[in-house]
């Protein structure tokens, strides 16, 4: 039983389509905690942001009218309000807010969406913030592109600095709790030859320190989610193992090895005792990618760069993987196994369907193989499968794709570079394909695995998101990623597909969030727990 009422209020800044703010918002069924405020800058990103909150205010205010939504999914309706709900749609406009933060007008409207929904609050409830900042410029990959642009100055990259706006929300605010995720590279960004992770980690330490406001005593412990390691204000960064920051999420039930940093930070005015050893997250079992994703409708890839019809595609990919069956029994030893492999998949191929926005199901179509997760993706009153449509390949990448699937099937790894792509034909045109530096450019989703990191590059290609069957011969669709991500199916990604890819490689997946809210949760609650030797809340809620 929820003892806060009403649910604890959260503000989610760089929200992108709310990964974060689903997995908080959907704890005890939303009786938990309840978003107050979002904010994302991309309109597309927005737009789903605030169709999710709209799913939300009906859930919790007027389930009643629930219905709305669902003929909007399943495309009985062309908006998802009626005239019943369409004062929660003006609501949720106001809640799930698309602007700049960093902006002087983005933190004028922030702050004053910010003002009005606390306005009543009392002192004694407390409230959580989350979101992660922007990570391109603590990325490995983007720091690897600005090592080549030799005007690049990281100092001057404001990227560097857009958690000091998050930062700005806690000296402001005085959040009792703050969640804050992103990429690992930002334990070795540097800049000016310091490590970033250090100033950050003293910045939110010490909020008004760092922003050279009056110094009020405020303060915060950040923890690590998944041991004890602990940072406060005095204690030396260079001390601690910043690895222990990172979440591997595979290990805690996640479809897929998506490693982050995800910081805690809690107030230490509420603290009244020593930080006692507090609540982390349970490892499970590894759950893979064909598990999540195998029972789902089997689909084809569109043919670019020529006619695309069932039939051209089914003579096109046959002639294809047959003419590299026949060719395998020529290649290296590790590659003749795949001859019968190839010549299978090219008999087949039976896939009819591309898919849709909005898919519909088949009567005996279910979800979910494993206890638990069913429940989590599957939602009976959602007759399509949103989002799972293919993109279009060219036939000669439909090659490497099938050839890579089969591969995968035969040796349980994607193959690699010109080592392993080493049949005529294969060899993508490409001047430095054998130097070794692109080996992972055509990568498997092994079906027995978790999947690899979902990233926004799924918007450029499907190169590195193949799908393990070879017989459908073709990279995942939104809804396989946003599985892999963990959004539950009745999540809808507004924007066209490459919008959808971009919104959903770059969320935090809503499980993994989940199970952070329920600890963040259970820090809340605690008033006078012996066992713990805390009583964390200086004030009844």
């Amino acid at each position: 039983m929820n003892i806060f009422s009403p649910p604890i209020p959260v503000v989610d800044l760089f929200a992108g389509p709310g990964g974060l703010g689903e997995g908080f918002s959907s704890l005890n069924d939303g009786k938990a905690f309840e978003i107050q405020v979002s904010a994302e800058k991309d309109p597309v990103a927005r737009q789903t942001l605030k169709l999710r909150a709209f799913y939300r205010l009906l859930k919790s205010h007027r389930p009643e009218f629930i219905q709305d939504y669902y003929q909007f999914c399943n495309g009985d309706a062309e908006n998802p309000f009626t005239e019943n709900t369409i004062d929660l749609w003006e609501k949720a406009e106001k809640e799930a807010l698309c602007l700049e933060i960093g902006s002087e007008a983005g933190n004028q409207e922030l702050d004053h969406a910010i003002a009005k929904a606390f306005e009543n609050k009392s002192e004694s409830q407390p409230w959580v913030l989350i979101g992660g900042p922007p990570c391109q410029a603590y990325s490995i990959a983007g720091r690897s592109r600005n090592k080549g642009n030799a005007e690049y100055k990281p100092e001057k990259d404001k990227r560097h600095f857009l958690y000091k706006e998050y930062l700005r929300i806690i000296q402001k605010n005085r959040p009792d709790i703050f969640v804050m995720e992103n990429v690992k590279g930002m334990l070795s960004s540097k800049i000016n030859g310091d490590f970033i992770f250090h100033q950050i980690l003293r910045d939110l330490a010490s909020p008004n320190v760092a922003l050279d406001m009056p110094d009020d005593g405020l303060r915060y412990k950040i923890v690590s989610l998944v041991n004890d390691e602990v940072f406060q204000d005095g204690d030396d960064p260079k001390l601690l193992d910043a690895k222990k920051f990172i979440i591997q999420a595979e290990e805690y039930g996640i479809p897929q090895a998506r490693h982050r940093v995800i910081l805690l930070g809690i107030r230490s005015d509420r603290i009244r005792a020593e930080l006692p050893e507090l609540p982390k997250l349970s490892k499970s079992d590894r759950v893979t990618v064909k598990q999540i994703i195998g029972n789902m409708p089997v689909l084809r890839s569109k043919l670019s760069k020529q006619q695309d019809s069932y039939d051209d595609w089914i003579s096109s990919v046959s002639d294809q993987l047959m003419d590299l069956s026949l060719l395998a029994p020529m290649g290296p030893e590790h590659i003749r196994p795949l001859a019968k492999r190839l010549s299978t998949a090219a008999e087949c191929l039976k896939a009819e369907n591309t898919g849709a926005l909005r898919l519909k199901k088949k009567s005996e179509e279910d979800v979910g193989e494993i206890d638990g997760l069913e429940k989590w993706y599957s939602d009976p009153k959602l007759k399509v499968w949103l989002n799972h449509e293919t993109r279009g390949h060219r036939i000669d990448d439909l090659a490497r794709y099938g050839f890579a699937a089969c591969f995968a099937e035969e040796h349980g790894r994607s193959p690699k570079g010109h080592t392993d792509f080493c049949l005529p034909r294969l060899a993508p045109d490409h001047k430095n394909w054998e130097s070794g530096q692109f080996s992972d450019r055509f990568r498997v989703q092994l079906a027995d695995t978790p999947s690899t990191t979902i990233t926004s590059h799924i918007s450029k290609d499907g190169h590195y998101f193949i799908h393990y069957d070879p017989t459908q011969c073709r990279s995942l669709t939104v809804r396989e990623a946003a599985r892999l991500q963990t959004f539950p199916d009745n999540y809808f990604f507004h924007g066209g597909r490459t919008q959808q890819y971009h919104q959903v490689g770059n969320a935090v997946p809503p499980l993994l969030a989940h199970k952070i809210a329920e600890i963040v949760f259970k820090i809340l609650k605690i008033k006078d727990d012996d066992q713990l030797g805390l009583s964390l809340w200086s004030n009844d809620a």
